[in-house]
């Protein structure tokens, strides 16, 4: 793997043999730098993850596939990752795939656990790993042993993981399924942020932080009996801006209905953000 240059909107980046990246410009504190648009392949490429509906990201793109693009990949529906598909499959004729129409977003075909798309020089084969979304499909380039990750790893934050449709369970079970690959990775290039290559470490750190944040939330609610999930942002998440808490409840909210699955919390209303919780 080459070392990873700067995160720069609109630049053309080689990570790898066969990829590329381009930065779209939505820089935020969600978005880090931007949305990582990948290009895999040379004579038939395939784009992973467009990003948003943005005409200057999506003529970036297409000029970078040079009339090469042939398929458009998504990771997950959420509105920084596949609102561009429509454009760019307008700009290069390219097959757009993905898990399954949702969010406005329609996919030509679909893929599901273990699929593959397969171009010049690269097999990209398709990984459920719901979590960050019910939806949420990794790819690992099978060539390189390169996870393009989307939403599920980040490079320099943690994942929110927000119920309904987040789940912490299924995230932390799809986080132990990615360490113990084997083969195992090489490198995660993520939906934001640098190429990560120490994987194994990553998703361990991973783990162990959402493990750690799981057991301050039981021990804060066994501290007061009772407690909503704002009332424990507050206990729990000290280290993090409070500009941040109201991001925070939602990985709050995710870990409390996983303890309530363990039996360590109860709700009458666990589907609601603002339900008051108690120990189990």
């Amino acid at each position: 793997m080459a070392t990873d240059a700067g995160l720069v909107p609109g630049a053309v980046v080689d990570l790898a043999p066969h990829v590329r990246r381009v930065v779209a410009p939505n820089p935020s504190y969600m978005t880090g730098p931007g949305t990582n648009t990948y290009l895999v392949g040379q004579e038939h490429v395939a784009v992973i993850d467009p990003g948003p509906d943005d005409a200057g990201h999506l003529d970036a793109v297409a000029a970078a596939g040079d009339g090469r693009i042939r398929y458009v990949l998504v990771t997950h529906t959420h509105p920084d990752h596949s609102p561009g598909a429509a454009g760019l499959a307008a700009r290069t004729g390219a097959t757009v795939l993905g898990y399954a129409a949702r969010d406005g977003f329609l996919p030509d075909a679909e893929l599901a656990e273990g699929d593959v798309v397969a171009g010049d020089g690269y097999r990209l084969r398709a990984l459920h790993t719901p979590g960050h979304a019910s939806n949420h499909l990794c790819y690992l380039l099978e060539e390189e042993a390169l996870l393009f990750s989307g939403d599920h790893v980040m490079g320099g934050s943690t994942v929110v993981i927000a119920p309904l449709d987040g789940d912490m369970d299924h995230y932390l079970v799809s986080l132990e399924r990615l360490r113990d690959a084997s083969p195992p990775l090489r490198a995660i290039a993520p939906g934001h942020g640098p190429l990560l290559e120490d994987p194994r470490s990553v998703l361990e750190g991973y783990i162990a932080h959402r493990l750690a944040r799981e057991a301050a939330i039981a021990a804060a609610l066994g501290e007061r009996r009772s407690a909503t999930v704002d009332e424990l942002v507050a206990a729990v998440y000290v280290d993090v801006p409070i500009a941040l808490h109201p991001i925070a409840r939602y990985s709050v909210w995710a870990h409390l209905r996983r303890l309530a699955g363990l039996g360590s919390a109860t709700s009458d209303h666990p589907d609601l953000v603002d339900a008051t919780w108690t120990t189990g």
